[in-house]
């Protein structure tokens, strides 16, 4: 009986331990609070961080989130170099680029900013048409927004170059989403009550979109889908969420 046990306690001993899979993922590098580079400059962080990272945690996947702008992230889970990106929104020109979860990250408005003398206000898309409107290269706007040539669009490098053009009077309207453009106007001294929301184009839907070409796009999208589920279900995505709303002061305000 002893030989017995120190045969299985020498198994045991050389024995590997089983490592938990670790991917990579590209994350947009400069579209915070969503998803931007971290401090030390060493991975990613903001709320799309946490949600893929909680999800993916409750399957036995570690995720390592390489930050790099929104085009190249794009570009790469498109031509297989990597097996996901997020922060996209499904549009014509792309449903059928990528592999697309059954549900979204998360959900964000796509606003109308213009100067904060404006009188104008509930302005939609077809409010734009004859005017110069900014948008920022790479991102993904509405396919009907996009393909009317009647509003006059102006393509920045960034959200934030968008709001000094706003301010430049260089363009009449700015198209960023709420909470971004709500906390880098309200930062910025520059801009803090000098730019407002004067409108929407879209309640846009986030996702974090697979790669078609990369050998484990399929099977890391089935099992995101189910990691997604159960911290949605457990009260993990709550939590997330909520603690995201307090960190930035997004929570709505009391009425006394």
């Amino acid at each position: 009986m002893l030989k017995l046990i120190q045969y299985f306690l020498l198994i045991a001993l050389f024995t590997p331990i089983a490592q938990a899979e670790t991917i990579v993922i590209n994350a947009e590098d400069d579209w915070a609070p969503f998803s931007s580079i971290s401090a030390n400059k060493q991975g990613a962080e903001g709320l799309s961080v946490d949600l893929v990272r909680a999800a993916f945690a409750t399957q036995g996947i570690e995720v390592r989130f390489m930050p790099v702008p929104f085009a190249r992230c794009l570009y790469e889970a498109e031509h297989g170099q990597v097996v996901a990106c997020f922060n996209a929104s499904r549009t014509e020109e792309n449903k059928d680029k990528f592999l697309w979860p059954s549900q979204p990250l998360f959900t964000e408005g796509l606003s109308i900013l213009a100067l904060n003398e404006s009188k104008l206000k509930n302005l939609s898309p077809k409010d734009l048409e004859g005017h110069i409107v900014g948008i920022t290269n790479g991102y993904t706007y509405p396919t009907s927004f996009m393909n009317n040539k009647k509003i006059i669009k102006d393509v920045s490098r960034t959200d934030a170059v968008q709001l000094k053009k706003i301010l430049a009077k260089r363009i009449e309207y700015g198209v960023v989403n709420t909470t971004p453009a709500t906390l880098m106007i309200n930062a910025n001294p520059a801009t803090r009550g000098k730019i407002k929301i004067v409108g929407t184009v879209e309640l846009s839907l986030l996702y974090l979109n697979f790669s078609k070409k990369h050998p484990d796009g399929q099977r890391l999208l089935g099992i995101f889908e189910k990691g997604l589920k159960t911290i949605q279900s457990n009260g993990t995505y709550a939590r997330i969420q909520h603690d995201f709303n307090v960190r930035h002061g997004l929570l709505p305000r009391a009425v006394k």
